[in-house]
C-alpha cells in the first residue's frame, strides 16, 4: 500500500451526513512512526470531523534500529523528504492548528532527539516524541466510534512498525465513559520482527515458530489484564488498527484498489484472517506485491504483521475482529478539537 495511488490511502469523511461549515478552522495531525509518515487534515463537523486531505509515505525510519540503536542516515533522508511534503501541504492549506507526533523509532533511537532538531531546522516542523502510553490512548480515542458497547470490554491493538500497543478497555456510557484498565507497548512491530526473523518467516515451519514465540511474548499482558476468561465468556470485542489489519481486510475483500469506506468498520472472522495469512506466507514476494492492497513497499513486511496478528488471535480467540482504518492521527485531531471547544476557541 505504499506506492503512488496505493500508499496515499483514500480517507473520506467519517460520515457523509455530517454538516461542516465552510468557515470552520482546518486542523492537521502528523504521525511519524517506525515505518510510515502520515498526515491528516480535517475540519470539525457536527459529529467528529471531515477529512480534507490525507497523505501517507513509507519511510522505514526505524530500518536497522533494532541492531544498531541509531536512525540511519538513509532512513533519515527518506523521512525528511516525506516530512517536506507534509510541510508543503500544511503551508499550501494555511493550516495553523497542527500537532505532530513521533513514536517508537524516535523513542528508541539514541539519536532520536538530534533527528527531531534536524527536522525543525531543515523542514520547519515541530515534532514531539510521545510516550507509548500516550500513543495507545490517542489510538484508542481515534478508534472509539467503532467500539460495540454491547460488549462490556474491548481489546484494542495497534500493530506498528516498531511496537504493538495493547489496550484493555472497560466500556462505559456517558458521562463516565470508557476506562483503560490495562495498557502495554511491546517491542513487537512489523519492521523489527521482519529484521529479527528474516527469511524464516516465509517458510511455513519458520512462520509457525514465530507465531509460537510471539504468543509467549504476549502472555504477560494476558496475565496482567485477565483477558483470557473474559474472552472465553464472550465479553470482549477485538478491534485492530494498523496497516496489517487494513491490508488483510483489503485482501479479504479482493479490492482492485484500497477503499477506506469498505474497510473501516469491517468485521472479519478469525478463520478468514488465518486463511489469508497462510496464503501470503506461501506466496513469493512478487505475488504479494502484485496485490493492489499490498504493493512493493509492504510485500516484505505484511507476513511479519500476519504473524503478530495471528498470535493475538490465538491467545484471545474471540472469533471476530473489527478493522479500524483510523488511529493516532484521528485521536490527535479529536483531542485538539475538543480542547478548542472547551476553551471556546473559534
Amino acid at each position: 500500500m505504499e506506492q503512488a495511488g496505493a500508499d496515499e490511502r483514500s480517507h473520506c469523511q467519517l460520515s457523509d451526513r455530517q454538516n461542516v461549515s465552510s468557515d470552520q478552522p482546518l486542523y492537521g495531525a502528523l504521525d511519524l512512526g517506525t515505518n510510515n509518515c502520515r498526515l491528516l487534515l480535517a475540519k470539525p463537523s457536527d459529529d467528529g470531523f471531515r477529512v480534507v486531505e490525507a497523505f501517507s509515505r513509507v519511510t522505514r525510519l526505524g530500518e536497522g534500529l533494532a541492531n544498531c540503536g541509531h536512525l540511519s542516515e538513509a532512513a533519515i533522508e527518506r523521512t525528511l523528504c516525506a516530512l517536506r511534503q507534509c510541510a508543503q501541504r500544511l503551508e499550501r492549506r494555511g493550516v495553523r492548528r497542527v500537532r505532530s507526533v513521533a513514536t517508537e523509532a524516535c523513542r528508541r533511537a539514541a539519536n532520536g532527539a538530534a533527528f527531531l532538531r534536524r527536522v525543525h531546522d531543515d523542514v520547519g516542523l515541530d515534532l514531539e516524541t510521545i510516550s507509548s502510553d500516550d500513543e495507545a490512548r490517542l489510538a484508542l480515542a481515534g478508534c472509539a466510534p467503532l467500539l460495540d458497547r454491547r460488549h462490556p470490554y474491548a481489546l484494542v491493538f495497534d500493530i506498528g512498525g516498531g511496537s504493538t500497543e495493547l489496550i484493555k478497555v472497560r466500556l462505559g456510557q456517558p458521562p463516565s465513559g470508557d476506562r483503560v484498565e490495562t495498557l502495554a507497548s511491546l517491542p513487537l512491530g512489523v519492521v523489527t520482527l521482519a529484521e529479527e526473523q528474516g527469511t524464516r518467516l516465509y517458510d511455513s515451519a519458520g512462520y509457525a515458530a514465530a507465531v509460537d514465540l510471539l504468543t509467549e511474548r504476549l502472555r504477560p499482558f494476558d496475565r496482567r489484564s485477565g483477558l483470557g476468561p473474559l474472552v472465553a465468556a464472550g465479553r470482549v470485542q477485538m478491534l485492530g488498527t494498523s496497516g496489517t489489519v487494513t491490508t488483510l481486510a483489503g485482501v479479504h475483500l479482493d479490492l482492485p484498489r484500497y477503499d477506506r469506506t469498505l474497510v473501516d468498520g469491517l468485521v472479519m472472522e478469525f478463520s478468514a484472517i488465518e486463511a489469508i495469512s497462510r496464503r501470503l506466507v506461501t506466496a513469493n514476494a512478487a505475488e504479494r506485491a502484485a496485490h493492489p492492497c499490498i504493493g512493493d513497499n509492504r510485500a516484505d513486511l505484511v507476513v511479519a504483521g500476519c504473524a503478530i496478528l495471528e498470535a493475538i488471535c490465538r491467545l484471545w480467540p474471540a472469533d471476530r475482529l473489527t478493522v479500524a482504518d483510523r488511529g493516532v492521527r484521528e485521536g490527535v485531531l479529536l483531542s485538539m478539537m475538543q480542547a478548542d471547544r472547551l476553551a471556546g476557541t473559534p
